[in-house]
């Protein structure tokens, strides 16, 4: 597959994210739609395939490419470390997408709408969708750690702890198991911060990271960038909670109104919207502080991603 396009190194050129994302998007969503379900038995890949494609805003893949193009801005980097990025922004989307199936299912969210098309187990049977989660959940791993490649064997390492951290107990899971045990609780900011720091931010400060680990980053250049994904995976939240509370299911693709229904904790219930969206514009602020530390010479893809999720409106 073709190489990420490098992009010029000079962080004080106007920079339009939009030609930006529809070329990175339509590599991810052609890698995606080649890979997927491929071979998979009974009507599991036809589930699988339903579960991914044609579908969803590929933000965590997009972090995974944007922060490899920053390292690389900084340094020369040889080609097989864009066949490991690619491989990573795919993984951590099949990864969230399997969350999506699991979480939609009645034994957790029972939701029936999901980008804006009918939620997988009411598709195609709650058996089959769970398969099909578990079954995302293990491809993205194997594709992270192909039988036949030139990835060095510690940078395919690499990038499966970084995945596997993000999605499991001290990640999305651990957070999802947070969320189902609040119901009906009052939590304080703190906790209701943790809470989504790990069911949300996790993913998103992992898809940088992996990125990151594409372009071998390291010292002050990392911790920056975990920094970034950090406030840019909760600022992702707290807009999640606002939008629950201002848009409609049209708009969103999915329920809206549901975490009020369910009597779920959000930032909206414990701070108000007013506040809720000052502190999304504070961790929006922090940021783009984060990427003025990194030392990287292109950071603008990054930028513009932050500004993109803070100021979206679905």
């Amino acid at each position: 597959m073709s190489a990420v396009p490098t992009l010029s190194s000079s962080s004080n050129q106007p920079f339009d994210v939009t030609p930006w994302s529809q070329n990175h998007l339509a590599r991810v969503e052609q890698a995606l739609s080649q890979w997927v379900g491929d071979g998979a038995p009974a009507g599991l890949g036809d589930a699988m395939r339903y579960a991914v494609l044609d579908g969803g805003k590929r933000l965590r893949p997009l972090l995974v490419l944007a922060a490899y193009e920053a390292m690389r801005s900084g340094a020369a980097i040889a080609a097989v470390f864009d066949d490991a990025a690619l491989r990573a922004a795919c993984a951590v989307e099949l990864i969230h997408a399997y969350s999506l199936v699991h979480d939609d299912m009645p034994c957790m969210d029972n939701d029936v709408l999901r980008r804006g098309k009918p939620t997988v187990h009411v598709q195609f049977g709650e058996a089959q969708a769970l398969l099909a989660g578990d079954a995302l959940q293990a491809f993205a791993f194997e594709l992270l750690a192909p039988e036949s490649s030139d990835i060095p064997a510690d940078t395919q390492a690499t990038l499966c702890r970084l995945l596997a951290r993000a999605a499991g107990s001290a990640g999305m899971a651990g957070g999802q198991a947070i969320d189902l045990a609040s119901v009906g609780l009052a939590l304080t900011e703190d906790q209701l911060r943790q809470m989504h720091r790990l069911k949300t931010g996790a993913l998103l400060q992992g898809s940088v990271l992996m990125g990151a680990a594409c372009g071998h980053a390291a010292g002050v250049a990392y911790q920056a960038l975990s920094d970034y994904g950090a406030a840019m995976g909760l600022a992702f939240q707290v807009v999640d909670d606002i939008l629950d509370v201002v848009a409609d299911s049209a708009t969103l693709g999915k329920t809206a109104g549901k975490d009020a229904a369910a009597d779920k904790p959000t930032y909206v219930s414990l701070l108000g919207l007013t506040r809720a969206q000052a502190y999304a514009q504070e961790l929006l602020g922090e940021a783009h502080a984060a990427l003025g530390r990194c030392g990287l010479p292109d950071t603008r893809a990054l930028a513009a991603l932050a500004d993109m999720v803070v100021r979206r409106s679905f």
